[in-house]
């Protein structure tokens, strides 16, 4: 008889955990680029984005070839809808912490209580500007206040600007490069004094007057109309159409001490003007492990189209990653399976997995994925049961010899085989019973990252059946001690279910048997131990 437990693993998170091959945190220019090249490339990609974007106060994009002053709102929702149509994924919230999993892969929590599972990061969070705290300036900041001349300069040519020093290194190069764009520029030396000799001459030779003072307040003050000029503290008033200022930059991503990854200052002649994340190569690698940033992020003075080149960068670097890493697993495991089914011309009894055939045989028939098939006992099993299966193994020797047992046995019409590295893909559809029995492999194998996609791909009023050796046989034919063998908290543990949406029906470590009187054992009369999870999915 199973049991049925009423309250949730205590190890299992309140929300469902998706999975996906990478998370982008930053919905921005590098951050879509990336995701845009990334769903190209047919990875699964998911995109967390806090809707708070940087150039949002400004009217339009600058230097993006093709959309010249197109409103970054328009070019966010254009980039959505191309990544969207490749198949990427978006998620409307802020990663509070992000943990590294015991199967290398990434752990990110969400603002909104919900988790995200990723085999790689890729950062894109950007800068934030510091405003200097002077009244009225960040109500008109992105309007009449501005702070890049490439961004703004020729939408506000030839009018009376004032440049906002509170720094002199930062100030003066301003003051000098906007004077490209209008011939009335003043610089109001506010806290960034005092200039040496060599700037003041600079500033002279080019017509920019400093002002000397502090700037109390932005004219007209309540902010009633546009910006007519600037008070100092003294009450002097300095008449200007255009405020720019150089903000100071800063990093915004509370989470990079996670990764074990911190900003860094980026200095100029002993001032401080941004704060950026290092990478270690030109593709955005950071010193962490699977982790890749890009944009403001590692470069503060990045423009759109320079951060959407670095976003798609990254992603070409992260595929590649991604592609050598899966190259890896499947020599090892296409090599050690194809060996072994090719040791002799049978390798299991041909018989039904017990576990299934008890936990199955309540079930109503229907379609069915079996994971790691081997030889297809238990993938004949369910046909002849009813059910539509879909068995999949990554030998071809193994395929093989199952379908020839299937035509023999009259059911080729009701089993699909497929060829599948698990690894590092998954057979698409839902189902109303995934069964992985025995799921091992003394390859390396993610075999926490396929449990959870094998759970996903439960359909609602599903079963999802797992049973795993809880013990080696005392005699073995192929002994493997360094393979961890969960136990079923382990298991339950790992696949993080939200517990609104299942049922946890048998957690359990037992003897195995191939009839519920008869024992399997060894050699020597022990009994094999196994462990089983049944799970029913019930939203």
């Amino acid at each position: 008889m199973t049991t049925t437990h009423q309250h949730p693993h205590p190890d299992q998170h309140p929300h469902p955990v998706r999975h996906h091959d990478v998370l982008i945190v930053g919905g921005g220019a590098a951050g879509l680029s990336g995701a845009l090249t990334l769903a190209r490339a047919r990875r699964s990609v998911l995109v967390v984005d806090s809707g708070r974007p940087r150039n949002a106060p400004a009217e339009g994009i600058h230097g993006l070839l093709g959309r010249e002053g197109l409103p970054p709102a328009e070019l966010v929702a254009l980039g959505r809808a191309e990544v969207a149509s490749y198949g990427g994924e978006f998620h409307d919230a802020e990663v509070r912490s992000v943990s590294r999993e015991a199967d290398g892969g990434f752990r990110a929590e969400l603002s909104d209580g919900s988790a995200v599972h990723a085999r790689r990061l890729l950062l894109t969070t950007g800068t934030a500007d510091l405003l200097p705290e002077v009244p009225g300036l960040a109500a008109r900041w992105g309007h009449q206040v501005v702070h890049c001349p490439y961004c703004h300069g020729w939408e506000v040519r030839d009018r009376k600007i004032a440049v906002l020093a509170t720094n002199p290194v930062v100030a003066v190069h301003q003051a000098l490069l906007w004077r490209q764009w209008s011939g009335d520029v003043t610089l109001l030396a506010h806290t960034g004094g005092p200039f040496d000799e060599q700037q003041r001459r600079e500033l002279a030779a080019r017509g920019v007057d400093v002002v000397p003072g502090e700037v109390a307040a932005l004219l007209p003050e309540d902010g009633s109309a546009e910006l007519t000029g600037v008070r100092l503290a003294d009450g002097t008033e300095v008449a200007c159409e255009v405020l720019a200022v150089g903000t100071e930059l800063t990093v915004t991503a509370p989470f990079l001490a996670d990764l074990g990854l911190a900003a860094t200052d980026l200095v100029r002649e002993g001032v401080r003007f941004a704060t950026r994340l290092a990478t270690t190569d030109p593709t955005g690698a950071t010193d962490a492990p699977g982790v890749w940033a890009a944009g403001n992020l590692t470069d503060p003075a990045a423009q759109v189209a320079v951060a959407a080149a670095d976003g798609l960068r990254a992603a070409a670097a992260i595929n590649a990653d991604l592609v050598a890493e899966e190259t890896r697993l499947a020599v090892d495991a296409v090599e050690f399976w194809e060996k072994r089914y090719g040791e002799s011309g049978q390798i299991w009894s041909g018989r039904p997995n017990a576990s299934l055939t008890v936990q199955a045989a309540d079930l109503k028939p229907g379609r069915a994925l079996d994971l790691g098939c081997g030889e297809g006992g238990d993938a004949l099993w369910l046909a002849e049961r009813g059910w539509r299966v879909t068995a999949v193994d990554i030998s071809r020797v193994a395929l093989e010899r199952a379908a020839a047992r299937a035509a023999v046995a009259g059911l080729a019409d009701r089993i699909d085989w497929q060829r599948v590295d698990l690894a590092h893909a998954f057979p698409s559809g839902a189902y109303d019973l995934v069964s992985a029995q025995f799921l091992h492999s003394p390859a390396e194998f993610p075999r926490e990252r396929v449990l959870r996609r094998a759970a996903a791909a439960v359909a609602p009023g599903g079963t999802l059946l797992v049973t795993s050796h809880a013990a080696f046989p005392v005699k073995h034919d192929h002994p493997h001690p360094d393979m961890h063998l969960p136990t079923p908290g382990e298991m339950l543990a790992s696949l993080r279910l939200d517990p609104a949406q299942w049922t946890v029906e048998l957690a359990e470590e037992h003897a195995r048997h191939d009839h519920p009187e008869h024992p399997v054992t060894d050699p020597d009369a022990r009994p094999h131990r196994d462990s089983t999870l049944r799970l029913r999915r019930t939203a």
